[in-house]
């Protein structure tokens, strides 16, 4: 455990050059580090998506959290989130992008070691099921309870046109999925099918489900909390990571 850390709020250029904010945390030690990208959930850029992202730095990775709302202007998260969800959220190519450029910028960073996984919840373990198949340089993807990876032609839009579920044949890194057997979006049966799809064309996973949990069950802050799930999935997070992210880059 890293008892030093460095914190801040910086700016990156994200998705069609566009200067977006992130929160970013870091382990204090002279060694390289992998990083870790966190996308935040649909609720938005909020107090406990950037203590995820301070979480995974005490256990050693560069993280960094991109406000995927940053277009929608100042203020405070909540109302920021309100605007985007507004106007429909955001497009799944606004996000690649904002994902890659906060991926990138772990990479570049003196300390790396040039493997860097994502973890999303929420709308962001949709996207982060949808950047294992976008992005090829990914070297691992935790998808917690993302909802509408499997998407009814009448829940598409313009902005997320494709079904995640159909760009599985891409998917380029392991992926871990954590879900909660209470959640109705996804629910079980829509998860059962996503593992049917994985299991289809031969893609690297794993999945853990937990009894006694709905939805958001890692959120301290929400009355859906169950410690003993979210004490066990976390454990299964930080061994999944040391599985795929701790070799140097380009390694097994």
């Amino acid at each position: 455990m890293h008892e030093g850390m460095l914190a801040e709020t910086i700016g990156i250029v994200g998705h069609s050059g566009d200067v977006i904010h992130a929160y970013t945390a870091r382990p204090v030690r002279a060694a390289p580090v992998p990083g870790v990208v966190v996308i935040h959930h649909m609720p938005g850029w909020d107090e406990w998506s950037k203590e995820v992202t301070r979480k995974l730095a005490y256990h050693g990775y560069a993280a960094i959290c991109p406000h995927l709302y940053s277009r929608h202007g100042a203020g405070r998260w909540d109302d920021v989130a309100a605007a985007a969800r507004a106007q429909g959220g955001v497009s799944d190519s606004q996000a690649v992008g904002d994902i890659a450029s906060a991926a990138a910028y772990l990479r570049a960073q003196p300390d790396a070691n040039g493997r860097v996984g994502v973890i999303g919840f929420c709308s962001g373990g949709r996207q982060a099921y949808m950047v294992a198949c976008k992005i090829p340089s990914l070297n691992a993807a935790v998808d917690c309870w993302g909802g509408r990876v499997i998407a009814a032609p009448h829940e598409r839009s313009d902005k997320q046109p494709e079904a995640v579920i159909d760009m599985t044949k891409d998917m380029a890194c392991p992926l871990l999925g954590i879900f909660g057997n209470e959640d109705r979006n996804p629910d079980p049966e829509q998860v059962n099918k996503t593992e049917e799809e994985l299991q289809r064309y031969g893609k690297v996973y794993e999945f853990h489900r937990y009894d006694g949990a709905g939805h958001a069950f890692f959120a301290v802050d929400r009355p859906s909390y169950r410690p003993e799930q979210a004490v066990d999935a976390w454990q299964k997070v930080f061994a999944f990571y040391r599985q795929h992210l701790h070799a140097p880059a380009g390694g097994s």
